[in-house]
């Protein structure tokens, strides 16, 4: 059960969880299904350990920029991935929808946001399961009025269709 503060998503894959693990740890294939319909991702970039930073840059069909960095916190290959989201390098416009008079100041206004993602073995499917934790309640809402669910229920989609043609 999801705390209050935390947005969480889960979909099962026709798939093996180590293709599910690599599809989510290999840039090159993460840049192939990130992000909602209509996006590309011209940067992709991860250093899969401990301590290492990753930096995606998701592209908009109007071609707005929307660069995503962190850090990697924990890794246990195929099972488990946990990173810091930023989204500091935003739109201002985002940054306003996120936190009004926020402004884009250089700091992220959703906070520290922090991502855990898990990869089930079901046979041959996988259970992933998302789980993103914000530092307030409200700005859980925020990312949550602002279509977090449908973006990502657009990328799982995308990522489905991936796996698919691995």
């Amino acid at each position: 059960m999801a705390a209050e503060n935390e947005f969480f998503i889960t979909r099962v894959f026709d798939a093996p969880h180590t293709l599910v693990w690599k599809a989510w740890t290999d840039p090159g294939q993460i840049a192939r299904w990130w992000g909602p319909n209509g996006f590309s991702n011209p940067v992709c970039e991860m250093d899969l350990r401990p301590g290492g930073a990753y930096r995606l840059v998701m592209r908009s069909p109007e071609d707005e920029d929307y660069p995503i960095t962190g850090e990697i916190r924990e890794v246990v290959a195929p099972a488990l991935l946990v990173m810091t989201l930023d989204c500091a390098e935003h739109p201002a416009e985002w940054h306003e929808m996120v936190r009004a008079g926020s402004g884009r100041t250089g700091a992220n206004p959703a906070g520290t946001m922090v991502q855990t993602v898990r990869f089930e073995e079901l046979g041959r499917q996988t259970r992933l399961s998302i789980s993103t934790r914000f530092e307030s309640v409200a700005l859980r809402e925020a990312m949550v009025k602002m279509g977090m669910n449908e973006g990502w229920s657009q990328s799982l989609d995308r990522l489905a269709l991936h796996l698919q043609s691995a």
